[in-house]
């Protein structure tokens, strides 16, 4: 086994592209730095392939699959992993977690469903890119990062209560689903009754 193919399978967060619209190259392209695995919902596929992004596993339905034959050979060693609608995302998942990855990429996955995330963070770490902006969970509740004066989100269970500190001082809020907040250059520390998710622009 190469030490690329480890690299691969193991170690970088993959990718997994659910939509693309509103999305460019430029957004994706740094998440592709380290060669993750790439999977990528049947609909997204034509606009993934026009960036000339290697795919390693196309999630679709049974008459895509039939009707895309070709792409097996074309994008080789592509495969075909069977995903309903619905289920796309879920699949995924099951598929990632199977092949023992740690992390992923949700790109276009729509932030207003973080939750839908909850029961995956406990097997890996996620992140979201959604309409410019990437969000990550915080786990632990607490969170501290040194920013560019700059604006950030703050994604979590409406009412939360939440603490802010940074040079502008001490602030203390309810989320309100999603709060965005300027902060100054420098450190900023948040804390959350519970988990939350910060959302940088991109």
């Amino acid at each position: 086994m190469s030490s690329h193919h480890f690299v691969k399978e193991q170690q970088e967060p993959a990718v997994l592209i659910l939509d693309t619209e509103g999305l460019s190259f430029d957004l994706v392209s740094p998440l592709l730095e380290w060669v993750p695995t790439v999977l990528v919902w049947q609909e997204c596929l034509e606009q993934v392939l026009s960036w000339g992004i290697k795919v390693d596993v196309i999630l679709a339905e049974d008459r895509f699959q039939r009707e895309n034959l070709h792409l097996l050979e074309e994008q080789y060693p592509v495969k075909f992993l069977t995903a309903e609608k619905g289920s796309f995302l879920n699949e995924g998942l099951l598929y990632l977690k199977a092949t023992q990855h740690k992390g992923a990429h949700l790109v276009g996955f729509a932030h207003q469903n973080w939750e839908d995330l909850a029961p995956e963070l406990e097997f890996m770490d996620l992140t979201l890119l959604d309409a410019g902006w990437k969000y990550y969970p915080v786990k632990t509740q607490e969170f501290k990062k040194w920013f560019v004066a700059s604006k950030i989100r703050v994604l979590g269970k409406e009412g939360m209560p939440l603490e802010i500190s940074n040079a502008d001082g001490k602030l203390f809020l309810p989320l309100i689903y999603l709060t965005q907040v300027e902060v100054p250059e420098g450190i900023t520390e948040i804390k959350g009754a519970e988990i939350f998710w910060v959302g940088e622009e991109v």
